[in-house]
């Protein structure tokens, strides 16, 4: 690792030191969900399964989310390490369990990588011409453009991305504005035909009918809220970097509670919940229903929400590559990656190969899944749930056992370190289960080998091929890996 001669701080991995503000790593957590695209994929997905019960399926989905939050703030506060989950499961469980954790973390990154680079590529040429943007090629030449532009800029410095992703949330949430200020007008002129009460039982969970169907959306609900852990990647690169990572994860998590279940009840009022014309649950609209309904409501303005999910999507693509590339680095300082993967840019103070190599390995990706078909990148991409409620919940039981002599000193102990994060990591586990139980059935995603869902294959082989690469490389390298400490206890820094 080179020295950098100029004043700037450097931490102990030489990454950047006091980069990052609160402000911005609020603004990178936001960000790493894509709000305006999550809301524009999955508004009517949620309208078919469980109609105007949308609003509680959003606030329980929340609750795993929040828990799971409060996990990484309390494991930061004492460890803020840019490996997170592998750096914390492996002091919890041992050096095996850790780098699995990464590993999911990893596959995650890439797979999400694919997905939003075609949103991205897709809605580019949606603002200039409609047919273009129904070309395969162009489309993906265009998003695998996107993915290297992002590489570029978080290889030039952190810096650099945090002003970027500050500018692209108050764009996103301006459009966002300007969607509900038209729809609000739109109500108030009577000019919603399709307009809907509001009405409390849209929060109550007790008054649904259809409990399947209704997990369902809850599980689609949870991963939505994904992507806000990157404020803990980025914790080393973060002024005062135990406290401010984990207020940004909690702050951003809590305002995407607010614009999800704010955005849907608009929506909701204005459109209704039914399945024809504007209605949510119109299946015709179902993979992008607030540009459907902003049509409506916007006419021509409604250029603003591609520009929104076009942003959100870019956006997400630079957060994204950020919390892989800081992982790796963090393995390989700790000997569980070749050492290539721990070199930092002497001027720029960012991962280098790491961070190359994300972007290089999501766009293979991409390409190659989109050369051999169309639906086993559908597939790929429906897996991604499996990989975050993996690593999401070993964070939470990571936390709750490395703080367990801990808990008895305190109440707010005992709930912020013990039962809160042990909560979330059942509530993930019970996610996993019951979404690669879906998965498995022929007929859940758009392939089937043997009458075994493709999404399931994709998603369980992804986790079991990593099982395989740790094994080989603790087998060929094991000796000259320093490792983690699985005996190192988080408690004994309090």
């Amino acid at each position: 690792m080179t020295t950098r001669t100029t004043p700037r701080p450097v931490g102990a991995k030489g990454l950047s030191k006091d980069d990052i503000s609160l402000w911005g790593s609020t603004a990178i957590g936001l960000s790493s969900t894509a709000p305006v695209y999550s809301l524009t994929a999955t508004l009517g997905l949620m309208a078919v399964a469980v109609g105007t019960h949308m609003p509680a399926a959003f606030l329980l989905a929340f609750v795993p989310m929040l828990f799971t939050a409060i996990a990484y703030k309390e494991l930061n506060a004492k460890d803020p390490d840019c490996g997170t989950t592998f750096t914390w499961a492996s002091k919890a469980f041992g050096k095996f369990t850790g780098w699995m954790g990464g590993w999911g973390m990893a596959v995650a990154g890439i797979v999400v990588l694919a997905n939003l680079a075609q949103i991205a590529g897709k809605y580019l040429w949606l603002l200039i011409d409609q047919n273009l943007a129904e070309n395969l090629w162009l489309t993906t030449a265009t998003g695998v453009a996107f993915i290297a532009a992002m590489t570029w800029v978080n290889y030039r410095g952190i810096d650099i991305g945090e002003k970027m992703q500050q500018l692209f949330v108050w764009i996103q949430y301006g459009a966002l504005a300007a969607f509900v200020a038209f729809a609000v007008g739109s109500l108030a002129s009577g000019g919603a035909p399709s307009a809907e009460p509001f009405s409390w039982d849209w929060f109550n969970p007790f008054t649904v009918t259809d409990f399947t169907a209704f997990t369902q959306a809850i599980l689609l609900g949870l991963f939505v809220y994904w992507g806000w852990d990157t404020c803990l990647a980025l914790n080393e690169e973060t002024k005062n970097p135990t406290k401010n990572p984990g207020r940004a994860a909690i702050l951003s998590s809590v305002l995407l509670l607010a614009t999800y279940v704010g955005v849907t009840v608009v929506a909701m009022m204005v459109a209704g919940t039914g399945s024809e014309g504007t209605g949510l649950a119109n299946e015709e609209n179902t993979d992008d229903v607030l540009y459907a309904l902003a049509e409506s409501v916007m006419g021509d303005w409604s250029w603003l929400v591609i520009v929104a999910v076009l942003i959100s999507a870019v956006s997400s693509t630079q957060t994204t590559i950020l919390p892989t590339a800081r992982g790796t680095l963090s393995m390989a300082v700790h000997g569980a990656l070749p050492d290539r993967f721990g070199k930092v840019h002497a001027k720029y103070l960012t991962p280098t190969f790491s961070t190359v190599l994300m972007g290089v390995v999501a766009a293979a990706y991409y390409v190659g899944m989109t050369a051999i078909s169309a639906d086993l990148l559908t597939d790929s991409i429906a897996a991604i749930g499996l990989y975050i409620a993996f690593y999401y919940g070993l964070t939470g039981f990571a936390c709750a056992w490395l703080f367990r002599k801990t808990l008895t000193e305190s109440a707010r102990n005992l709930w912020m370190r013990g039962i809160l994060p042990l909560a979330g990591g059942i509530m993930m586990t019970i996610a996993f289960i019951v979404s690669a139980i879906d998965m498995i059935r022929p007929d859940y995603g758009e392939t089937a080998v043997a009458d075994i869902g493709g999404t399931f294959l994709i998603g369980v082989g992804s986790l079991a091929l990593g099982a395989v690469l740790m094994m080989a490389w603790y087998a060929t390298a094991g000796k000259r890996a320093a490792g983690v400490s699985a005996g190192t206890d988080l408690t004994e820094a309090r």
